[in-house]
């Protein structure tokens, strides 16, 4: 969705009676992205649209970088781009929206569509004790204590036989540090190591890092 198609969209929404927030909910924007749509007339969307186009964007400089990933990673999120961005440049200061945003338009720019990997499920036979923890990612939306919506990110590390569950949470996209913390606490909480670690996705966290062992 472009930039003028975002600007009619939220303002047939607010037509039909729906709430700013309501809004930002629907269409998966900040508050302060519909308020800065919202803000504007047609005139002067034109000219903040074509500022945009010709002004220099933050990530400019590492373009060929994130589109040899996009293009290497067809499925690859904008977080695990953040991520693999701050691995490589730990000063870079960057809002996850701002990449999610600059993914989203390299995508259309160079039409590298984000692939979806189809999964097969069947049963399976019952693990032996020991011998297979399963580790994956997740991410919910909460409320703080002053009303306000924030994204939460979890691993959890799973024993196969038992179901034992280790979780760590964060407010930020997890980094490969992170993960590796993450792994080193679940072997000293369960007491051991499981005979093999079953990734069900996101494994790309885990490709470009070799400064460090998991254990």
């Amino acid at each position: 969705m472009d930039k003028w198609e975002m600007y009619m969209e939220i303002h047939q929404l607010l037509k039909q009676g729906f709430s700013k927030v309501k809004v930002a909910e629907k269409l998966g924007f900040s508050r302060t992205t519909v308020y800065r749509y919202i803000n504007r007339n047609p005139e002067t969307m034109s000219i903040w649209i074509k500022a945009t186009k010709t002004r220099k964007k933050k990530l400019d400089e590492y373009k060929k970088l994130i589109l040899s990933w996009l293009r290497e990673y067809p499925d690859m999120s904008a977080a695990q781009v953040l991520d693999w961005l701050q691995e490589k440049y730990e000063n870079l200061e960057v809002a996850e929206s701002t990449v999610r945003l600059y993914v989203r338009e390299l995508r259309k720019e160079y039409d590298i569509p984000k692939e979806t990997t189809l999964r097969d499920y069947e049963a399976v036979p019952e693990t032996p004790l020991g011998a297979q923890m399963q580790i994956d990612f997740g991410q919910t939306e909460q409320l703080t204590p002053d009303g306000k919506r924030t994204k939460i990110r979890c691993i959890a590390l799973v024993l196969a036989n038992s179901r034992y569950k280790y979780m760590e949470w964060l407010d930020r996209p997890f980094t490969t540090r992170d993960v590796i913390r993450a792994h080193k606490n679940a072997f000293r909480y369960y007491g051991g190591i499981a005979d093999e670690l079953v990734y069900d996705q996101d494994v790309l966290i885990l490709i470009s890092k070799t400064v460090e062992t998991l254990y």
